[in-house]
């Protein structure tokens, strides 16, 4: 049986610990490329050593030339400018919607019948920009966000409660930004309702740490968090590769679904062999939905910004 074939667009530290990552996995064969002569290669040789010492023996390669990745059953993009101190995630839109149109370019000529994952900020406009570019069906171009969100929200929630973060499990939706939706109530340890552990105080504080994840991050380095990122998008990787129809939260396009209209904005959604197999619809009530709503509006307005940049 063939391996799979993943590229990741960009060999920096979110790019080169997603091939790390997805090769300990064994996901398949990995084509690290960057447009700077020698990091991919680098990076790539580096991680290919580590092979014996960790038991893996996935085929990488780091390169400049994207007809290396051509035919990738998935194409990771992580690609674009970091968040520096100061920066929200909006401030990187005009730079990276150049840079994800040009990637998009080159996915859509070199692997047309590849899914697309992107990471790069701010995610659900790079989303956008990715779907408009490649004109691959909706369902075949996705984000990586909540995956990581919920990982920041559960790691939050297991620290306070003395905890395995496996026995935590939570969603989160909306737009990966300080207006994102962590959602309490659909959120369990062990099965029992945050709020019947924590007092309602406790838990908007570690939604708000949430909200704030990434720049506490970035303020604390210098530069932006890449090993819980690179590790959310191998998971939305491996669920597809291995059509695991896994429940996952991610960047998806939504329709009639929380009647978004036709916006790519975070949900839960299964992941299998197709990419996004199902947006899955929860219940929300009255003040559920407001937070979402105002959550998808700042989506909508970035991806204004992008038609008139494309």
């Amino acid at each position: 049986m063939a391996k799979s074939k993943i590229t990741i667009v960009g060999a920096g530290n979110v790019g080169a610990t997603t091939a790390h990552i997805a090769a300990t996995r064994q996901l398949g064969d990995i084509v690290l490329l960057d447009i700077v002569e020698g990091l991919a290669e680098g990076e790539a040789l580096d991680i290919a050593q580590a092979g014996l010492l960790q038991m893996f023996d996935s085929n990488i390669i780091g390169t400049t030339d994207w007809q290396k990745t051509a035919d990738s059953n998935i194409v990771i993009v992580t690609s674009g400018l970091p968040r520096r101190p100061g920066m929200g995630r909006d401030d990187l839109l005009t730079n990276n919607v150049r840079i994800v149109k040009d990637v998009s370019q080159k996915i859509a000529k070199y692997s047309p019948d590849s899914i697309v994952i992107v990471v790069c900020n701010p995610l659900d406009a790079m989303v956008y920009t990715a779907a408009g570019v490649t004109g691959f069906a909706k369902n075949r171009v996705m984000g990586m966000a909540g995956s990581l969100d919920s990982a920041r929200f559960s790691y939050f929630l297991a620290t306070e409660l003395g905890v395995s973060t496996k026995d935590v499990k939570c969603v989160l939706m909306g737009g990966h930004g300080d207006d994102m939706v962590p959602l309490p109530r659909f959120t369990t340890v062990s099965e029992k309702p945050i709020n019947e552990l924590l007092d309602e105080s406790k838990i908007a504080e570690l939604i708000e740490r949430t909200r704030k994840g990434g720049i506490e991050i970035v303020n604390l380095l210098g530069y932006s968090a890449y090993y819980a990122p690179a590790a959310g998008t191998v998971k939305m990787a491996e669920a597809i590769l291995k059509d695991k129809n896994e429940l996952i939260c991610c960047c998806a396009y939504c329709n009639s679904e929380y009647n978004v209209g036709g916006h790519f904005v975070g949900v839960p959604a299964e992941l299998g062999r197709n990419g996004v197999e199902k947006i899955v619809e929860l219940d929300l009530n009255d003040s559920e939905k407001a937070e979402f709503e105002k959550s998808l509006n700042h989506v909508k307005l970035l991806t204004a910004q992008v038609d008139k940049l494309l």
